[in-house]
């Protein structure tokens, strides 16, 4: 067994005849009475106490210390007392992603697991805890794709702590914990009608943002990050390498999602809209940091910028200049006096870019052409998301194997005919 047993009650030392003897301590039925010690791998002594009558307990921890020792399963007792919210905020500390999406990660992580998780031990989990975690989740967020985000999240954190040996298993792993299912939404693109609606009823200095999502596909942060410099009125191409993000509340440049920088074909009518926007509307030079609130500043002649100058701000432009639009465009109701307008997350300035990707399907474009245009890191990706917008591919397949059929059964025209009648 490793360690020892040590008995704080009871000491032995030499009698009056030189024999061994046991003899109460100053301690005796005061306090936990035994101590199991043993020495851990990483050299330091570990222990832990037990009361009077729990020998037994005692040495059965210990066995239990040396099997795990000995299967590669130890996790030091101290270190399982470090609860969640501490380790998952050092964990936040050390990534090394994007910093959007760390702080996307720290909301969550804040918001709808710290309150739940954050004050129990590492070492204490159990898949029990993650599954009384994920039902009030549950009754707390009704959208499962989100609930699934948090989840992930959550699981990164345990399977880190397993791999930094603050705990032994992902309890996020188990066989009886059920991950919040992935429910997509169909993507139900909009019709060119409401797409030229909003167009119409955005601000006049905005309405050529309507045009570059839905005619080329950017997001939102590439649209109020387009550079005059990076438009190829002559070559017909698009660069997308930047947008305007908000990172800790601040402004800042940084390159599109995932790094993915791309060259998209610039239509005709796309390209004569920036012209003329840009006959109307100056390009403005706006300096931000780069990446980071902190990062070195860069300057850049935007294509859309604020009436007094500035990048635009995401969350300003979506309260302010979208749903406005939405509403008087048909597309969300008005609301009441005082009232705010409604969530709709299917219709925020994505839906361009929806738009854009049943255009192109439904001309015919192939799906790896369009991830290239979209900025998608993978090819299946776009297949999942927009499968169904491919009704014409099922016409164009009967229209071809019946040409091949009406061309084979038609009666040929000449002599061979003519004998037949």
């Amino acid at each position: 067994m490793a360690g020892h047993i040590q008995d704080r009650w009871y000491k032995t030392e030499s009698g009056p005849d030189g024999k061994p003897r046991r003899v109460r301590t100053n301690r005796y039925g005061t306090g936990m009475r035994y101590r199991a010690r043993y020495v851990g791998p990483d050299g330091t002594e570990k222990s832990k106490s037990f009361p009077d009558r729990q020998k037994r307990l005692a040495e059965q921890w210990l066995a239990h210390i040396e099997a795990d020792m000995s299967r590669g399963h130890y996790i030091d007792p101290a270190v399982g007392r470090t609860t969640f919210r501490q380790y998952a905020e050092k964990w936040l500390t050390a990534q090394t992603t994007d910093m959007t999406t760390r702080t996307a990660v720290e909301v969550q992580l804040r918001r709808h697991a710290f309150p739940y998780l954050g004050s129990r031990p590492l070492g204490s989990f159990q898949p029990s805890h993650i599954r009384d975690w994920l039902s009030t989740l549950e009754r707390a967020l009704p959208v499962s794709s989100y609930r699934r985000v948090i989840f992930n999240s959550v699981s990164a954190v345990l399977s880190a702590a397993v791999d930094d040996g603050h705990l032994t298993k992902n309890p996020c792993r188990a066989r009886t914990v059920r991950a919040p299912r992935p429910s997509p939404p169909r993507v139900q693109p909009w019709t060119a009608e409401q797409v030229f609606a909003v167009r119409a009823a955005l601000p006049e200095r905005y309405r050529a943002m309507v045009d570059v999502g839905a005619g080329c596909g950017l997001r939102q942060g590439e649209i109020f990050g387009l550079p005059v410099d990076e438009v190829g009125f002559d070559t017909g191409w698009l660069r997308v390498a930047c947008q305007v993000k908000v990172v800790n509340g601040h402004l800042v440049f940084g390159p599109p999602k995932r790094g993915k920088e791309r060259d998209v074909p610039l239509p005709e009518h796309v390209g004569h809209a920036l012209k003329r926007h840009q006959d109307v509307h100056p390009p403005s030079e706006v300096t931000l940091p780069w990446l980071r609130p902190d990062g070195q500043p860069v300057t850049k002649r935007l294509f859309f910028s604020l009436s007094g100058g500035g990048a635009v701000r995401r969350t300003d432009f979506n309260t302010r200049v979208w749903k406005p639009a939405l509403a008087a465009a048909g597309i969300l109701p008005q609301p009441e006096e005082g009232e705010r307008y409604e969530a709709a997350r299917e219709h925020g300035m994505h839906a361009l870019r929806h738009f854009y990707a049943s255009v192109l399907l439904d001309a015919g474009e192939n799906i790896k052409a369009l991830s290239t245009y979209l900025g998608h890191s993978d090819a299946g990706f776009t297949l999942r998301v927009y499968t169904h917008l491919m009704p014409s591919s099922e016409r164009r397949t009967r229209r071809a194997v019946d040409s091949v059929y009406e061309s084979a059964v038609s009666p040929p025209d000449g002599p061979q005919t003519a004998q037949d009648g």
